[in-house]
């Protein structure tokens, strides 16, 4: 059954990363870095801090500080454990695939998917009813993901295992972030 489930996922990845062009290569390659995304964590601080004003702006950083720091351990524990190596570094396929981008580290599972997952759920949970058209905010995982198949580096299985374990991760920390502010309210 796991051998099936992997040779689906190979084979998936392998239409998906076959879609790319040498012409959207630079785009891709653009989109995967984190730094890059700054000016769209500037706008997203600059709505949240209008919205909750400096000391709840630093209390909220310091609950994506923890969760990006808990999840991106545990996705390393994933990796070490499962040592599946990346689609760029299977022999059996990278051949015959678009390897736009390398890397030595393991693939099971994502953590660009993880570290994106949980903080856009952590922070959908939270603002979801005070911006219109929040839920706008899972496209930056999506794309952000998607970038990992388009580059050689992850296939889908690793990038919805990341999703998963991120929607898990963000979730549980929305409960704690909700705990702590009943508990720091006046009463």
């Amino acid at each position: 059954m796991l051998e099936k489930i992997l040779s689906l996922d190979t084979q998936l990845f392998i239409y998906l990363n076959s879609l790319g062009s040498e012409t959207y290569d630079g785009f891709w390659l653009l989109l995967t870095k984190q730094t890059n995304w700054i000016p769209f964590f500037v706008v997203l601080l600059y709505f949240v801090f209008k919205k909750l004003g400096i000391k709840q702006t630093l209390y909220l950083l310091l609950f994506v500080a923890i969760l990006l720091v808990f999840t991106d351990q545990i996705t390393n524990l994933f990796k070490n454990g499962f040592q599946r190596l990346r689609p760029c570094n299977n022999l059996e396929i990278n051949t015959s695939i678009r390897i736009v981008k390398s890397s030595v580290s393991y693939s099971f599972f994502s953590g660009h998917a993880a570290n994106t997952m949980a903080v856009a759920t952590f922070l959908y949970l939270i603002f979801r009813d005070k911006f219109r058209r929040f839920g706008l905010i899972f496209l930056w995982p999506l794309i952000f993901s998607y970038s990992r198949i388009y580059l050689g580096l992850h296939y889908p299985l690793d990038i919805f295992s990341g999703y998963l374990f991120g929607y898990f991760s963000g979730y549980l920390m929305f409960k704690l972030y909700q705990m702590a502010q009943k508990r720091n309210s006046p009463a």
